[in-house]
């Protein structure tokens, strides 16, 4: 009973952020709700993984949230730069 709750309370939540997403004044905002999703969603498969017994679903959340680091901090650097290429410029030669 108190993992449904908890999978009912993530699920609020998810609701909650995707509003969050679709008002946010900013890019960053939406970025932000982006990566707040993913979190979710791995707590969320966990917990389901929890309830179903397939604690494999673990190894899937953990996968999930490498893979949700690194699309933030590509995203945010697009934003940021322009490119995901994006190299310094060089300092001038003397």
């Amino acid at each position: 009973m108190m993992f449904m709750m908890a999978t009912l309370a993530v699920l609020i939540a998810m609701a909650l952020v995707v509003i969050r997403a679709m008002r946010g004044p900013t890019v960053f905002d939406r970025v932000l709700a982006g990566n707040v999703i993913g979190t979710l969603a791995i707590l969320l498969l966990a917990v389901v993984g929890f309830l179903m017994g397939r604690p494999e679903w673990l190894d899937i959340a953990l996968t999930y949230g490498l893979l949700n680091l690194i699309s933030t901090l590509a995203v945010l650097k697009f934003f940021r730069h322009g490119d995901l290429a994006f190299l310094p410029k060089e300092a001038p030669k003397q």
